[in-house]
């Protein structure tokens, strides 16, 4: 069998799994986030922290709730870091600096999971499982409430009223993410990888030297971090590790939980607000840019030309043998159209047109299909703006599921998806007009810059990959990273649930002639060419200068 056929089997494999848990894990999900039952545990949690899960919260209230948690998580995070020599199970480890802790902690907060350490050399196992394991849950936890908070925005009227952020957090951890990450870690060990608490120990020779690994809980902080979209991996080499990720089987799995959730959440807002055709539409516009993006990272490295090339079935330079240019590149997109960032290859050694698929796919802000939560939003912010184009077009009040998109609706929108670009391209251009970011950089001329553009992006868009060539464990990207990380999770937080509260103060609009239907394919289309053109507009004289000229060359 072809490399080439077996990749596209591979991709066949991997959306017939998608389709079979499409309809459950949605209605599921809307199940959850509808009901008004609490399970026994779930009301010891709310006693411990002293919540109230049955008292609707405004949009203020909401927000203030989700900042105050990551703000905590951030500093406990940052102090466990610190305080990790002389926490039990350290394995010897040191504490982290505190420009790196810092990096760290926003880092996992902000669902980015970007590392600028070795994971199997600085962090113990109190650090790893404690720390970093719990905010892989509760951090997307946090993404999967705000996006159920702006649905129930679209779904409710004449109320600002949007849930609970405890209750939804609780549930979201409890009943959704918690099971399928059992079942999965379970699926990962018998895969092969490691789960256990051992220590430092020598494996053998290496280069007239002794190679050491420590053990780990792996497979459950691997599980968490593919199902939650995180990407941190337990080891520096992520999931092209064979303790992380040991076989083609394990590494076709953990795409699937990469992008399970954020697929089936279209179900789940499709339900939510009474109309599967709304979620059936969200869901094609999504699926076709995920299918391109997938087919054209394919071609670029199967049809990459010269004889190394030809015998090598493809461009290998980076990749697991394992798992072959196909299972490299279907994951490559699928973590760069999420907001995972976990990696089986190394971004840096792909084509110049290969990074530069990589590149976009997180510029387009995750959403095909987007983080867990983030990719909902970040979607349901560019339907909005698709029918504000289209209302212009034929000079009518756009309306989006029964609501008036009016002045503040659209004003509320634009910042949404002006703040990422502003930070990219803000911290990419100091960094490179600076002389100290710019020796981090081990390439010069497009691809160097490339190294530059692909952190910032990686790190507003809350991805987490890097292009590997790029010293980024400097107290400059350390924090500048670090401060991308946050604002770019938090800030469009603020506008989404704005923005889900002032739609549920509204009351329904009728549905008459004039009304654009947004359930049929004309839509998915304008939808699909709405996010490119914003895209192109805002990032292609970027592209244009690193992985656009890079692959031009070559």
């Amino acid at each position: 069998m072809s490399p080439e056929i077996a990749g596209v089997l591979q991709l066949l494999a991997l959306i017939a799994a998608l389709a079979l848990a499409y309809r459950p894990l949605g209605d599921y999900m809307a199940k959850v986030y509808s009901s008004e039952k609490h399970h026994r545990p779930e009301k010891w949690i709310y006693k411990a922290i002293g919540a109230n899960p049955a008292a609707e919260m405004r949009w203020p209230a909401y927000l203030r709730a989700v900042l105050a948690f990551s703000a905590v998580s951030v500093l406990f995070l940052y102090l466990m870091q610190r305080a990790q020599g002389i926490l039990p199970g350290s394995l010897g480890f040191v504490a982290i600096d505190p420009d790196q802790a810092f990096n760290t902690a926003a880092s996992f907060v902000a669902n980015t999971n970007w590392q600028s350490y070795y994971g199997e050399q600085a962090m113990g196992h109190v650090v790893q499982t404690g720390g970093l394991a719990v905010q892989n849950f509760v951090s997307a936890a946090v993404g999967m409430a705000v996006a159920v908070a702006l649905v129930r925005g679209f779904a409710r009227s004449r109320t600002g009223e949007l849930g609970n952020f405890w209750a939804d957090l609780v549930r979201g951890t409890v009943r959704i993410l918690l099971p399928i990450s059992v079942i999965g870690a379970i699926v990962l060990v018998a895969c092969g990888a490691i789960q256990n608490f051992a220590g430092i120990h020598e494996v053998g020779q290496f280069l007239g030297g002794t190679q050491q690994w420590n053990g780990g809980a792996v497979a459950s902080q691997e599980v968490i971090k593919e199902l939650g979209t995180n990407g941190g991996g337990y080891f520096n080499a992520n999931s092209a590790h064979p303790f992380e990720n040991p076989t083609p089987f394990s590494n076709l799995f953990e795409i699937f939980l990469i992008l399970l959730i954020p697929f089936a959440l279209t179900r789940t807002f499709g339900r939510m607000v009474g109309n599967l055709r709304q979620g059936y539409t969200i869901l094609a516009t999504m699926g076709i840019i995920w299918v391109a993006f997938t087919a054209l990272m394919m071609w670029t490295e199967f049809a990459h030309h010269g004889p190394a090339f030809d015998v090598a079935g493809g461009a290998m330079e980076g990749k697991e043998t394992r798992f072959g240019v196909g299972g490299s590149s279907i994951f490559a997109v699928a973590t760069t159209l999420t907001s995972t960032g976990a990696v089986n290859s190394f971004h840096s050694s792909y084509t110049g047109l290969g990074g530069g698929i990589a590149m976009l796919g997180m510029q387009l802000g995750e959403i095909a299909p987007g983080g867990v939560g983030s990719g909902l939003y970040g979607m349901l912010i560019m339907a909005i703006i698709a029918v504000f184009i289209a209302g212009l077009m034929v000079g009518r009040t756009p309306e989006y599921l029964g609501k008036k998109i009016g002045t503040q609706q659209i004003k509320l929108a634009a910042c949404y998806i002006l703040i990422t670009p502003a930070l990219v391209l803000g911290f990419t251009a100091a960094a490179m007009a600076l002389d100290t970011p710019a020796n981090s950089m081990t390439n010069t001329g497009a691809h160097g810059f490339s190294e530059i553009l692909y952190a910032y992006t990686s790190g507003a868009n809350n991805n987490g990959s890097a292009f590997a060539g790029l010293n980024a464990d400097t107290q400059w990207f350390n924090s500048t990273i670090g401060i991308a990380m946050l604002l770019g999770r938090f800030l469009p937080m603020v506008f989404v649930l704005a923005l889900a509260g002032s739609l549920a103060e509204q009351k329904p609009v009728p549905e008459t002639a004039g009304t654009l239907r947004t359930d049929k394919p004309l839509y998915a289309g304008l939808l699909v060419g709405t996010i490119i053109i914003i895209t192109g507009l805002t990032y292609f004289p970027a592209l244009a200068l690193g992985p656009l000229a890079e692959g031009l060359a070559s």
